[in-house]
C-alpha cells in the first residue's frame, strides 16, 4: 500500500496525471518532451560533425558544397569573417581536410564605459575524395569569405569517364 492510497486527493491526481500523459495535455509533460528533443538534436549534431546544415547539423560548421565534374572535384566553403591566414587545407591520398579558427575581439570605450567582447571558434571538415585526383595541381582561392578549392583529376581518371547514351523506352 502506498501513501497516495490513503489520501483521497492522491488517488484522483495520480489517475489524472496518467491520462494527461496519454493525451499530452499536461504542460510539464510537453516541456519534458521539448527538452528531450533539444538534447537529441544536440547529440545528433555532435555525432554528425556540426556541418552547419539544418537538415543534419546545427549552427557550428561552415556551409560546404562539393561538386564533381569529368575534369575536377570542386569544393566551396563559406567562411565569413575569416582570412586566408586563419585557414589550413591539407590533402591525403583519399581525403581533404580544411581547418580554421576564427578569433574576434572587440574593445570599445565611451563615456566612461569600457566594453570588451571576444569570441573564438574552430572547425574542421574532412571531404572524402574519389580516386584519380591530382593533389599536385590543386588550387585554392579565398575571396569575399568563400574558399574555393579545385582538385583536377588525372588524365587517366578523365579517360575512364564513359558516357552512356539514354534511349527512350
Amino acid at each position: 500500500m502506498q501513501i497516495s492510497d490513503l489520501t483521497p486527493w492522491g488517488r484522483d491526481k495520480e489517475k489524472s496525471l496518467a491520462s494527461e500523459r496519454e493525451n499530452g495535455s499536461n504542460p510539464l509533460v510537453s516541456l519534458q518532451r521539448d527538452i528531450n528533443h533539444v538534447f537529441e538534436d544536440f547529440w545528433n549534431k555532435v555525432e554528425n560533425g556540426w556541418n552547419g546544415r539544418s537538415d543534419v547539423v546545427g549552427m557550428f560548421g561552415p556551409s560546404t558544397d562539393v561538386t564533381e565534374t569529368d575534369k575536377s572535384v570542386d569544393v566551396s566553403i563559406e567562411l565569413p569573417g575569416m582570412t586566408e591566414k586563419d585557414i589550413d587545407v591539407s590533402l591525403s591520398s583519399d581525403a581533404m581536410t580544411i581547418r580554421g579558427e576564427k578569433k574576434v575581439e572587440h574593445e570599445e570605450e565611451r563615456k566612461g564605459v569600457y566594453m570588451s567582447e571576444r569570441s573564438y571558434g574552430s572547425f574542421y571538415r574532412t571531404v572524402p575524395l574519389p580516386a584519380g585526383v591530382d593533389p599536385d595541381k590543386a588550387d585554392a582561392k579565398f575571396k569575399n569569405g568563400v574558399l574555393t578549392i579545385t582538385l583536377p583529376k588525372t588524365a587517366e581518371a578523365q579517360a575512364k569517364v564513359k558516357r552512356i547514351p539514354i534511349k527512350a523506352a
